[in-house]
């Protein structure tokens, strides 16, 4: 007895296809166009939180009891600058995490410099302050955990939520 086998190509052309037909805007009774979400090929919704994680970044990370933006850090919240021009609709929180070495008080001044770091680099790029909230967890939501640099250098970190 002989197996047929479908290939992934054509799985995948059938994929494309159904995407593609899902996509398609239908006129209302009305005569008005209905306006739907445009998806990527990936299934990312351009201007939605995961479109910010996944293609544009939504962190950047800083030195130990520093609040200081490095490189690489300028080069997420230069893509986010240009993400906010892009989706004028959307506003950011931006939240300032710490390791959890030192007093809470202390990680959450420290985790407030941080984010009012990131809000002050984004505002310099154009983004209006209105669109920029900025809240400090210090060290109260890790999301790595273990005593070593690894672990602490997660932690250490600016992170920008969608809130609309």
């Amino acid at each position: 007895m002989r197996v047929l086998s479908i290939g992934p190509k054509i799985l995948t052309l059938f994929a494309v296809l159904g995407l593609a037909a899902a996509c398609e805007t239908a006129p209302e009774a009305s005569g008005e166009m209905v306006k739907e979400a445009v998806v990527v090929e990936s299934g990312v919704v351009p201007g939605s939180e995961e479109d910010l994680v996944l293609n544009v970044g939504d962190r950047v990370y800083f030195a130990f009891d520093s609040y200081a933006i490095r490189p690489t850090g300028t080069q997420v919240l230069d893509r986010q600058a240009a993400w906010m021009a892009q989706y004028p609709q959307n506003n950011l929180v931006i939240e300032g995490h710490c390791d959890d070495r030192g007093t809470r008080e202390y990680n959450l001044a420290l985790g407030e410099r941080r984010a009012n770091a990131v809000r002050q680099y984004l505002v310099s790029k154009g983004v209006a302050p209105s669109r920029l909230t900025t809240i400090s967890y210090g060290k109260e939501r890790p999301v790595a955990f273990g005593n070593n640099e690894a672990a602490w250098a997660q932690n250490r970190r600016g992170v920008s939520v969608l809130s609309n």
